[in-house]
């Protein structure tokens, strides 16, 4: 018990081992250093949306906010434990795995939600010939998008199980989780540039809505900032998620290393 709320404990699932991002394999992680394939950023993510939830049902899903960042990678099969400690404005959240710190982050619950421009930010298209990845893919100022993607009926139920989320709001209120959000968010890369392997390494989520089960999702994403770090290439988008085209879901900030370093030797 830390701070008065319980730590939650998920087995963890990886969910994209067939995925094109072959960071999930593990082959192809260990050549980058890892011991095997990834579990998602979108779904420790996911992981870390569990006790905000518990601490403020619904009212989290119409406009909370979750900021988080992956330090260390999880692994399909292990303990990932989440704890959250209650600080002055919310609460402050850590995932440990096998030992280690693997995220940080903190979630709070706004007074109202948020203005947000549905204008502002530009509907395009996901791209109709995706070119390879390279230096110059996602060019600071371009706008990207996304196809649809939608969670009826026993899609949501399986998505609930992939994350081994157990609260019964979801089902209870035929919302959609939050962490199908990040998904979406992931799509801004993968629906428009062909990716090798890549990582997912930190979000801001400021929920605007809760998600209904009919609710068909895109992104509209900008991208602010692409730079080498560390033999790494890093991308930062800037991202409202929409349900059906004209109900703002969810203003998101994403970063990734979208061509990382490989071991030597």
């Amino acid at each position: 018990m830390a701070g008065g709320i319980a730590a939650y404990a998920v087995e963890a699932f990886n969910t994209a081992k067939q995925s094109e991002n072959k960071m999930h394999d593990d082959s192809v992680a260990r050549r980058f250093g890892f011991a095997g394939g990834l579990v998602p950023g979108v779904e420790v993510l996911a992981y870390m949306l569990h006790q905000p939830v518990a601490r403020w049902g619904r009212a989290f899903l119409e406009r909370g906010l979750i900021e988080a960042r992956f330090t260390k990678p999880v692994y399909d099969g292990e303990i990932a434990e989440v704890v959250a400690n209650e600080t002055s404005d919310g609460l402050a959240l850590e995932v440990i795995s096998r030992g280690q710190f693997c995220a940080t982050g903190s979630a709070s619950l706004p007074a109202s939600v948020p203005d947000v421009v549905l204008a502002e930010y530009r509907d395009v298209p996901a791209a109709a010939v995706r070119p390879l990845v390279s230096a110059e893919s996602f060019a600071v100022g371009s706008w990207l998008g996304t196809a649809p993607r939608a969670w009826p009926g026993q899609a949501a139920t399986a998505y609930l199980s992939e994350i081994r989320e157990r609260d019964p709001i979801y089902a209870n209120e035929r919302l959609g989780h939050p962490g199908m959000l990040q998904r979406v968010m992931n799509r801004l890369l993968v629906d428009n540039v062909v990716l090798g392997p890549w990582i997912h390494v930190g979000s801001r989520m400021q929920l605007l809505s809760a998600i209904e089960e009919a609710d068909e999702i895109t992104a509209r994403g900008r991208v602010v900032a692409n730079y080498e770090k560390k033999g790494h290439r890093f991308v930062e988008l800037d991202a409202l998620v929409v349900a059906n085209g004209d109900r703002p879901l969810a203003h998101c900030h994403h970063v990734a290393i979208y061509q990382p370093r490989e071991q030597r030797g």
